[in-house]
């Protein structure tokens, strides 16, 4: 349950600290006081959307922190599951939000996500708010309704396992199947591109050893020519390169005799001429290796062509990368031709996964139709002391005939209130107040089937007076025995003088601005707030004395 709430610089609440108690409470106050702002600051607490345009004019943070107690609502496995600690007597949820737009969420002081906020939130709270009433007359909310008091979680899941794979099985068999009609289409064309890669008989780095080799043939001769030059400057017959060299060494050796420095330079300058008689052997060598093909430049050139032609046919850079596309053909290619296998044997998978989805949609709908009696059951049981004594309630439940992530059943919550009236669907024909009294119903059916800790109802009287809402209070007051909690949010005397507990909200305006506060009531102030519910401003001793009765009635 939820123990204490504390708000600070949330729209028009500077600073909001308050306890709450175990049981059935109610909060009152007069229209735009501030309780849907209380509200929105619980809903971001539970891990809703944050809007920095909520942070009270001039303030750089806001904080909003909750205190709750979750000993015996077998809670546990959460914190185990996001490895939180547990605090049974007090786990702190707590939200803050900058005026930037960052906002950071905790759970007993750890750093969590959003998401795992929300997910906590949900165990912790359910917040009825008065557009939900809207939401009962959609498929959607009945089936979750349905779902949540028949505890069918397990046959749910298992639907929705199956659900999942027989989807994604027939995904893959519609692709495979589109994929097959494709490739036999073009599989002339795929072999046509293959045979022409083939027929190449290419091999990976051959482009750029014929690209030298090509460089190499067109300038053969010019090559030549300057390499049989070179040769004849460093060893030819007329005064060369080598020539000289030794008659510098005959120079150096004779210098030597007198001058022994000279030794060291004679023996530098036969290095110089081995090396020189080596280069211009290797020169001769050379020039007289190349020689001018016309023939081998033309297959060469050929060779070539017929690389660069592929390339640019097939949009690819490389030897390299028309082999891989080669490859990739030839997969596409093995592939055509098996799919006939593999689409027989993913029908198979598919007409497995169909038999079992089919059984849990009938485990799961044979659920849904035993729930379906007893809430018809509880639900008229209820709303006869609400004031409808002829009410009609049934859940019709059909076969919808497909197969949908909330099952294959499709529901209608069917309703009449008067003994001439045929029943028709709840939406069409209950009116605001009716609505709101089988949402109620609903809610206490919900909260016991899940062990809520709290639930809130934010105006659920709406459409009602007189005793039927003093009977509406009785619910909610009997939903609150044991350990669950629930606070209403009322306009009504009869609801809040049933509170076990009454939380007062109020506007306070100051030099600063305007203020939302909220505080709880003693016995006296109770009193005045209920008579001024029934009277106005103007609170005659009647009032007061009805109020009173009220009070003690509701005790």
């Amino acid at each position: 349950m939820l123990k204490e709430l504390h708000i600070s610089n949330y729209v028009l609440i500077d600073r909001l600290d308050i306890s709450f108690s175990h049981g059935f409470s109610v909060l009152t106050g007069e229209t735009g006081a501030g309780k849907s702002i209380i509200l929105g600051a619980l809903n971001l607490l539970l891990g809703g959307r944050a809007d920095a345009k909520t942070i009270s004019h001039g303030q750089e943070r806001c904080v909003i922190e909750g205190h709750f107690e979750l000993e015996g609502y077998g809670l546990e496995p959460f914190f185990q599951e996001n490895e939180l600690d547990f605090d049974a007597s007090d786990t702190i949820l707590r939200r803050e939000m900058t005026s930037t737009g960052k906002s950071r969420a905790f759970i007993n002081d750890t750093p969590v996500s959003q998401t795992q906020l929300k997910q906590l939130g949900g165990l912790l709270i359910d917040i009825h708010s008065q557009h939900q009433n809207l939401a009962l007359g959609t498929q959607s909310f009945q089936l979750a309704a349905l779902d949540t008091i028949a505890a069918n979680g397990s046959l749910y899941e298992r639907y929705t396992k199956d659900w999942n794979l027989w989807t994604e099985l027939t995904k893959r068999l519609e692709e495979l199947k589109n994929r097959s009609q494709t490739d036999a289409s073009e599989l002339d064309y795929l072999k046509f591109q293959l045979d022409g890669i083939l027929s190449a008989k290419l091999q990976d780095g051959e482009q750029e050893q014929l690209e030298q080799e090509s460089e190499l043939l067109e300038h053969a001769e010019d090559i030549k020519r300057d390499l049989y030059q070179a040769w004849q400057l460093l060893d030819g017959e007329q005064e060369s390169a080598v020539q000289l060299s030794h008659q510098a060494i005959q120079s150096l050796r004779s210098a030597a005799r007198n001058y022994p420095a000279a030794q060291e330079l004679e023996e530098r300058m036969e290095s110089c001429l081995i090396e020189l008689r080596d280069i211009a052997d290797t020169a001769s060598q050379v020039q007289e290796s190349i020689s001018f093909d016309p023939a081998r430049q033309e297959y060469v050139n050929e060779r070539l062509d017929l690389i660069y032609s592929l390339e640019k046919k097939h949009h690819k850079d490389s030897i390299a990368q028309l082999l891989e596309y080669a490859d990739s053909i030839q997969t596409r290619l093995k592939g055509a031709l098996n799919s006939e296998d593999d689409i027989l044997e993913l029908k198979k998978q598919t007409a497995k996964a169909f038999d079992a989805l089919k059984q849990s949609a009938r485990d799961l709908s044979a659920s849904r139709q035993k729930a379906a009696k007893t809430v018809e059951g509880q639900i008229s049981g209820l709303l006869v002391p609400l004031g409808i004594p002829n009410v009609r309630f049934s859940i019709e439940l059909t076969d919808s005939g497909n197969f949908e992530r909330s099952g294959a059943d499709c529901v209608c919550f069917m309703f009449s209130a008067n003994k001439s009236q045929p029943m028709q669907e709840l939406s069409a024909v209950a009116s605001g107040g009716e609505i709101a009294r089988v949402m109620l119903c609903l809610k206490s059916l919900i909260a016991n089937a899940r062990m809520l800790p709290t639930v809130i109802f934010d105006e659920i009287d709406t459409g009602v007076s007189g005793a039927v809402a003093q009977r509406m209070a009785q619910l909610m007051k009997q939903m609150a025995t044991g350990s669950r909690q629930v606070i209403a949010i009322t306009h009504l005397p009869q609801i809040a003088a049933l509170g076990e507990s009454h939380y007062k909200v109020f506007k306070k305006d100051d030099e600063s601005g305007t203020h939302t506060s909220i505080v709880m009531l003693d016995d006296d102030a109770r009193i005045h707030e209920i008579a001024g519910m029934m009277s106005g401003e103007t609170l005659s001793q009647a009032a007061l004395d009805n109020a009173k009765a009220l009070i003690e009635n509701g005790r």
